[in-house]
């Protein structure tokens, strides 16, 4: 009998920005009609100065994040296709920009996720670190519109910590989650494709993680309606809606595929 050679895994990662929610109701930031192209001064929202120093620009954060279309938004057909490819063992990497949860909503597993700019699922306190969830500050918000924390801290005779409060979402200033740079570059260069979906690639150093797959080798394909500064080291530009692109792109990567 013989034995069939032995085929490594396919590896396809990929790094996601707002393009790819932007169906499913949540605007983007830096597109023609983004929240910070026609709004710049609410760059502040996600300011870690501002919202350490002013106690007017945290209530402004957290009003702000409170009103934001993600905690009604459901995963559109571009994220399903995501799991699809993740099922079928093509998916090692999904790294994000987005902080809304959606991939995590449509079905993507912990293992392939790296939420490089954080969660808004959850909040902490910025002194003891004691984790909150943060549909329940948003429910008191009304009557607590600058949240801190409540834990009792037996060390200091039982009174309450009052460390600010602040979601897990990066701010401007802050580093990103342990190890989620490491993680997404290692597996970016291990990757045979990977795939840049709604990102303006200008913000690092999520961004950086294109010219990292490139100088490994790896082919790169940029799907995002808009031009990105490192379009010149793509090997396949797509610049068709993505609600459209990214499922045909998976269909045709698993007929490919198939054989294998």
């Amino acid at each position: 009998m013989t034995e069939k050679p032995y085929k490594k895994p396919y590896k396809i990662a990929v790094l996601t920005g707002a393009g790819i929610s932007t169906s499913a109701g949540i605007p983007d930031f830096r597109g023609p009609e983004g929240v910070w192209t026609k709004h710049p001064e609410q760059m502040n929202v996600y300011d870690i100065q501002a919202f350490l120093t002013s106690k007017d620009d945290r209530e402004y954060s957290w009003r702000w994040q409170k009103e934001s279309p993600v905690w009604n938004a459901q995963p559109g057909v571009a994220h399903q296709a995501l799991v699809k490819l993740e099922k079928a063992g093509l998916l090692t990497l999904l790294a994000t920009q987005n902080f809304d949860g959606l991939h995590e909503k449509a079905g993507n597993s912990d293992h392939v996720i790296v939420n490089l700019h954080g969660t808004i699922a959850s909040s902490h306190c910025m002194r003891c670190h004691k984790k909150y969830k943060t549909a329940d500050i948003m429910d008191q918000l009304d009557v607590n519109p600058d949240p801190h924390c409540t834990r009792l801290l037996p060390y200091q005779g039982n009174r309450p910590c009052g460390g600010l409060i602040k979601t897990d979402v990066t701010y401007f200033g802050e580093a990103l989650p342990q190890g989620a740079m490491e993680l997404s570059s290692q597996r970016a260069q291990e990757a045979d494709e990977f795939w840049v979906v709604g990102s303006t690639l200008e913000v690092f150093p999520a961004a950086s993680l294109v010219p990292i797959a490139a100088r490994a080798g790896v082919p790169i394909t940029i799907m995002n309606m808009g031009a990105t500064q490192y379009d010149y080291l793509a090997d396949r530009l797509i610049r068709e809606p993505i609600e459209q692109a990214l499922p045909q792109l998976v269909e045709k990567t698993l007929k490919e595929r198939a054989g294998d």
